[in-house]
């Protein structure tokens, strides 16, 4: 969410995108590269399907009639063995309270103060540190909520699939990670869909939460929000684990804002998030001794959502 973001894993350096101007000159263009873009994630994606299928299938004839093996007792990836994934039913109890809420407001920021629900959130991913987030919250048995970004599928997506298998709840984090503020409602539209796809091609359900980066958002964001059926996920506490300010600070922060309904932002990404993994077990600990319950977003909503009526927020970008 910080406007230091850091792209410090990657080679090259992407140009500043500009808001397209819409003209009739310009329309068949960009319909023409949406086009090229949509087939290129569609094509790149099929394909990484096909390569994971055909790895599993090739382990499995490895391992057959194993009574067990290494991913078995330890988790996917090394990890200590997570949480069941939700049921069915819990899914859908998750999915209807979303539609619920976006029934009477486009976003939210907490939930209700009537239980004890609170909700760790985690942007920018996935990243290099991604893995690392996922232990830890594994080991806890802590549940939580990414916000992906598209683009960094094309090198962390194990990590989105281990989120998937693992009954993590993603949301849509934009394809880019631009200000959503300083766009054309086309390009936010592009930026909304194409993200959206990418997960449900990685064999994820298509994200019904969306949180925009930077905070930036506005009025054309809330009509793209509204076409797509995202509800608008903001927050309530701001740990400012991007600043690597130490683990103490981070997991002070956490708790100084945590109350009913709180939803607390960390970062899984997006630079070195190794203070924030170090912070974790802590940040867990402590809210579930003070009495916490640690949900995802849609249970959040589903047990105790946020009254109607509250005002809507101006970007927090400044835009």
């Amino acid at each position: 969410m910080s406007p230091r973001w850091n792209w410090d894993f990657e080679d090259e350096r992407r140009p500043a995108r500009l808001p397209v101007r819409s003209s009739l000159k310009k329309a068949p263009q960009i319909a023409r590269r949406t086009l090229i873009r949509r087939r290129r994630i569609a094509v790149a994606l099929v394909f990484a399907v096909f390569v994971i299928v055909l790895a599993v299938a090739l382990a499995g004839s490895h391992h057959q009639g194993s009574t067990s093996s290494a991913s078995t007792r330890t988790g996917a990836h090394g990890a200590l063995t997570p949480a069941p994934a939700p049921s069915a039913d819990t899914l859908e109890r998750g999915r209807k309270a979303v539609s619920s809420v976006l029934a009477y407001t486009p976003f939210v920021k907490q939930g209700g103060n009537r239980g004890h629900d609170v909700a760790l959130t985690f942007d920018d991913g996935p990243g290099p540190y991604t893995p690392g987030v996922l232990s830890a919250l594994e080991q806890a048995h802590a549940p939580a909520t990414f916000f992906v970004i598209g683009t960094e599928e094309r090198y962390f997506s194990a990590s989105t699939a281990r989120e998937i298998r693992d009954g993590f709840v993603i949301g849509n984090h934009t394809e880019n990670h631009p200000e959503m503020a300083r766009l054309a409602a086309h390009d936010q539209h592009e930026e909304l869909f194409d993200q959206s796809a990418r997960i449900e091609l990685a064999g994820g359900p298509r994200p019904d939460l969306f949180r925009p980066p930077y905070g930036s958002f506005n009025a054309t964001t809330f009509r793209e929000l509204r076409n797509m059926h995202l509800l608008m996920v903001l927050w309530s506490v701001d740990t400012g684990d991007y600043e690597q300010p130490g683990v103490a600070v981070i997991v002070r922060r956490a708790l100084e804002g945590a109350k009913p309904g709180a939803i607390i932002l960390m970062h899984d990404a997006g630079g070195n998030r190794s203070q924030t993994i170090a912070a974790l077990p802590e940040v867990v600990r402590q809210l579930r001794a003070r009495g916490f319950h640690l949900v995802t977003i849609p249970q959040l909503l589903a047990d105790d959502p946020p009254p109607a009526g509250q005002p809507l927020p101006t970007s927090l970008s400044g835009d």
